[in-house]
């Protein structure tokens, strides 16, 4: 008895301490997409900001810079943080590894082979056709490098599933720099190399908001099981959960979200590697507290990653994949230094 009442406290506990870093982080989101609004290549006033969005006025240039620039690529950098990191916490989950993500694994490169492909062969594509591009190309991917894991001698491991996914990855990327140079498209596809927000508008809102209508869902309705299949597929298979339908429903979930994102802002890396790892330190590893949690955060990860990429040198803007990156690489490598061992 006593035991039941300390874990249920236990649980009411953390399930306050969720409630109470969810409402710390999306009031710090609110606070970056202000910031963001406010600061770039020139300052313009909070009290406009105010005026733009609830009072618009067509002549004023300060209204139509924010309204047709700024806000929807604050926007679109909320949700494409929230979707990878989101893309990555389900991937440690179902790979249980804890150095993947959509970029180590392969499927951000397989997203900007199938998109440069669709380029040159359908120069006038719309967004939506390079997004459903982007899927396919990015499920293919996952199914390469999880047959090249499996085919190899003794059982899958996650070190088998990272070096599978590197290996593909770098054999897609080699090939889509090929492509873009033998069809002439390296300048429309300069953006996937090194990610960025520059030519995002509300169009792209509008499609990651359909997609994530449709990806986000399955992402809590898994959830549950998704704590149970990190710890152990095979504790999950003695509950009678159907492990191969949690898989296939979590690869769906994050080739929604990983492609559209890729098809937007092309390849940023190592969102889906850092906020997952932070959310589980906040939170522990259920991830019903785990997704909610790296949702908020990778939002607000990517929002300030884009103020500081149009902060660095101004007025020049840095690729918000080297802001990413100098974030993210430095904390690869501690996971790498203090969890390689757990990894084989």
């Amino acid at each position: 008895m006593t035991n039941l009442v300390q874990r249920t406290w236990i649980a009411e506990g953390r399930k306050l301490r969720t409630g109470l870093i969810l409402f710390v982080g999306i009031s710090a989101v609110l606070l970056a997409i202000c910031i963001s609004l406010v600061y770039g290549t020139t300052t313009i006033k909070l009290t406009t900001v105010w005026q733009a969005i609830f009072h618009y006025n067509s002549d004023n240039k300060a209204h139509q810079i924010l309204l047709e620039i700024r806000l929807p690529r604050t926007l679109v950098a909320a949700f494409i943080g929230s979707y990878l990191a989101l893309s990555g916490a389900i991937m440690q989950a179902i790979t249980r590894n804890s150095l993947a993500e959509p970029s180590l694994l392969g499927v951000s490169y397989g997203a900007a082979f199938s998109l440069v492909i669709t380029i040159a062969l359908f120069p006038s594509v719309s967004t939506i056709g390079a997004t459903v591009a982007s899927m396919i190309g990015a499920g293919l991917s996952v199914l390469f490098v999880f047959t090249l894991a499996a085919t190899s001698k003794g059982r899958t491991t996650p070190v088998k599933l990272a070096l599978a996914g590197i290996a593909v990855g770098m054999f897609l990327s080699s090939l889509t720099s090929t492509v873009a140079l033998h069809f002439d498209v390296s300048k429309e596809m300069s953006f996937w190399y090194a990610g960025g927000l520059a030519n995002t508008n509300w169009n792209d809102l509008k499609i990651l908001s359909f997609v994530g209508l449709m990806g986000i869902p399955i992402v809590f309705v898994i959830a549950h099981t998704l704590t149970l299949l990190n710890l152990s597929e095979e504790v999950t298979q003695g509950l009678g959960i159907n492990v191969s339908l949690v898989k296939a429903l979590s690869v769906t979930a994050v080739l929604l979200l990983t492609g559209s994102s890729v098809s937007v802002a092309g390849s940023i890396g190592f969102v889906g590697l850092v906020v997952p790892h932070i959310s589980r330190m906040l939170v522990g590893p259920d991830y019903r507290f785990l997704l909610p949690v790296s949702a908020v955060l990778g939002s607000l990860l990517l929002v300030l990653a884009d103020v500081g990429a149009r902060m660095i040198n101004p007025p020049f803007e840095t690729p918000i994949g080297v802001v990413t990156a100098a974030i993210g690489v430095p904390f690869f490598l501690y996971l790498v230094r203090n969890e390689g061992s757990r990894l084989v």
